[in-house]
């Protein structure tokens, strides 16, 4: 029989439960570590389908078949599909060499929620629960599941003999190849979509169920409190049918959130961010197409899901009465992760751009830091920073988002408990990666195909030439600014000026005074040969003043666009790949722009300083790397 209870009655049951307790001393957990990896985005490169022979390519390096993507099809994706699953390996190491008993995914764990990837992710957490004796702790992401519901689905983008594509299918008749660039297509329903009973089903183990060995487990929707906790009770509550509620009206999906208690003092909490909207108030409550995507994540909580505050705001009240750190986590964010440049950016790009529908209105920050969270870690951007929040009631909420393993920088956050309540976050990077150059001849093949297609949108195939996976990432961050972002992001007019402009230009630029806008000064340098002189004698004395000389400006418009992406995406992480001269004359340029007054009848000029408003707003925001976070007061400190 299914258990359904309203979140109103649970907030008022632990209240009650709770309400003549008073609050206890928070217990020591000085020493404990717990990491943080997001966004792993595991496909499973040597698992097996269970209803096909298909075995993926010969790779001629190893010998052994391997399930592989495109090299092209990840260099126009914002997440590498194939090498990151060494980094994962790699990361694991990391932590079993550290010593690190608890480790959490917030999300996006698998490709796509496909079976054989989760088989394959179930597989590897598996081993190292055996072997190391780690406990993993899961919880849901938009690509795990992509639909509450299980959903046929496939891709066309898997390498295939002879560099061609191979398209893979859950369902005949959903795809038809072109079999002069595609091998024939195959059909497994490994590569279909779960929905959330065949996810959990299969990652119980990690989290999503409870464990005997854990002191406390329970969702929004348990009726049992620590004081008469037993796990015979968890394992009832922990039943999907059990975990459900409604988004609208007559569309029941479920809430996998949960917290646990792994060791005495700390409650770790695993929020399940996805909100899955219907589109039509008729369509099939059963079927994932009725229901929108879940990436927008907690602006949606605070319409659909409401009562996943009142439970947190539940929990956290007892969490301070036992004594208890809580430490939460979901996949989505919970505070501007733009380093508070969101504005600019859509001032400069557009409201459609950056995907700026995920970052979170204020109101976020506000109701979670008010319901008692003090530090959450989420993901889902595949970037590296720190928010923080204080409400108009004087709570903070501390968000730090954890970089992906698939993406530039790689990385996970490590959280060491210190005393008095302060916590340590180190950012631990995943630079050196065995056999993450694998499956390059592999590439190399899929290149000479499209040659002999005579493609003219062929990737940089200088890529297989990198010596580690940081550089790898890099590369791929490169080639993603070339073969999507420049086309995808940027206002025409801004774009052909930025890859057009010397450095050395830029800086005359931005002591230039004249009432003409960029585009027709530098067309008209001899008319303005006056303005033009006196701009480079000013230029002259900013480049002494800041200890700098002409050939600190020899990069190029695309060099300045490459570190901008590298810093949106890595935060202070990126300033081990920009050089030191190059960065400061990138804050020189930003404050010379900065203090440039705005100009209807110079969009150009007036672009360029949105430009360096949001760059400089990426170089100088809260830490991001090595830090401390104060749990009474939410104070941040950088440890560099």
């Amino acid at each position: 029989m299914r258990f359904k209870i309203t979140s109103l009655f649970i907030t008022s049951f632990f209240i009650l439960f709770y309400g003549v307790l008073s609050a206890q001393k928070t217990k020591d957990l000085n020493g404990v570590q717990i990491a943080f990896l997001a966004d792993v985005h595991l496909q499973d490169l040597f698992g097996g389908f269970s209803d096909s022979d298909y075995k993926g390519v010969l790779n001629p390096k190893t010998g052994q078949y391997a399930l592989v993507r495109t090299m092209s099809s990840q260099l126009h994706s914002t997440r590498i599909f194939n090498e990151n699953y060494f980094a994962f390996l790699a990361a694991l190491e990391d932590i079993a060499k550290r010593k690190i008993k608890y480790v959490a995914l917030p999300g996006d764990y698998t490709d796509d929620g496909q079976p054989i990837h989760v088989r394959g992710l179930a597989k590897i957490l598996e081993q190292y629960t055996q072997k190391y004796g780690i406990e993993f702790f899961i919880t849901t992401g938009n690509h795990d599941p992509v639909g509450p519901f299980a959903q046929e689905s496939g891709k066309e983008d898997f390498l295939g003999k002879d560099g061609k594509s191979q398209p893979i299918y859950s369902k005949d008749g959903m795809y038809k190849p072109n079999l002069n660039i595609e091998q024939p297509l195959v059909i497994t329903a490994d590569i279909a979509k779960m929905g959330y009973l065949g996810i959990t089903d299969q990652l119980k183990n990690f989290g999503f169920h409870p464990n005997k060995k854990s002191k406390f487990w329970a969702t929004p929707f348990s009726n049992y409190s620590s004081e008469n906790y037993s796990f015979e009770k968890a394992l009832e509550s922990s039943k999907l049918s059990n975990r459900v509620y409604e988004v609208a009206p007559g569309y029941e999906v479920p809430d996998v959130s949960y917290v646990v208690e792994p060791i005495d003092g700390l409650w770790l909490m695993a929020i399940d961010g996805n909100v899955y909207i219907p589109k039509k108030t008729e369509s099939d409550p059963k079927d994932s197409k009725s229901y929108s995507e879940a990436s927008t994540g907690y602006n949606n909580v605070l319409s659909n899901k409401k009562h996943l505050i009142e439970w947190v705001s539940a929990i956290s009240a007892q969490a301070k009465k036992q004594g208890k750190t809580l430490v939460a986590f979901s996949h989505f964010p919970m505070i501007d992760f733009n380093d508070d440049a969101s504005a600019e950016i859509k001032e400069l790009l557009g409201p459609n751009k950056w995907q700026l529908n995920r970052v979170p209105v204020e109101e976020v920050a506000q109701v979670f830091a008010d319901a008692g969270l003090k530090i959450h870690f989420g993901g889902h951007m595949h970037i590296n920073d720190t928010g923080v929040r204080t409400s108009a009631k004087g709570n903070t909420l501390v968000n730090i988002q954890t970089p992906s393993l698939a993406a530039y920088i790689p990385a996970y956050k490590l959280l060491t408990f210190k005393k008095n309540n302060v916590l340590d976050i180190q950012t631990i990077t995943i630079d050196d990666v065995p056999r993450y150059d694998e499956l390059f001849d592999l590439y190399k093949m899929e290149y000479q195909f499209l040659e002999s297609q005579h493609n003219n949108d062929i990737w940089n195939i200088d890529i297989l030439k990198t010596k580690n996976y940081h550089d790898f990432t890099d590369f791929h961050l490169k080639e993603l600014v070339r073969l999507r972002f420049l086309k995808d992001d940027w206002p025409t007019t801004f774009k052909d000026f930025i890859l057009n402009v010397s450095a050395e230009d830029l800086l005359v630029l931005s002591n230039m005074n004249s009432d003409k806008d960029f585009d027709f000064i530098l067309k008209n340098k001899k008319q303005l040969e006056k303005e033009w002189k006196e701009a480079e004698t000013k230029s002259e004395q900013i480049l002494a003043k800041n200890k700098l000389q002409k050939r600190d400006f020899n990069w190029t418009g695309n060099d300045l666009l490459i570190d901008f992406y590298r810093f949106r995406s890595a935060d202070e992480l990126a300033f081990g790949d920009v050089a030191e001269k190059r960065v400061t004359s990138y804050k020189v340029l930003s404050e010379l722009f900065l203090d440039s007054k705005d100009n209807a009848s110079k969009p150009l000029q007036k672009q360029m300083k949105l430009f360096f408003t949001i760059f400089n707003k990426f170089m100088h925001e809260i830490p991001a790397d090595h830090f401390t976070v104060d749990l009474k007061n939410g104070a941040v400190k950088s440890l560099k």
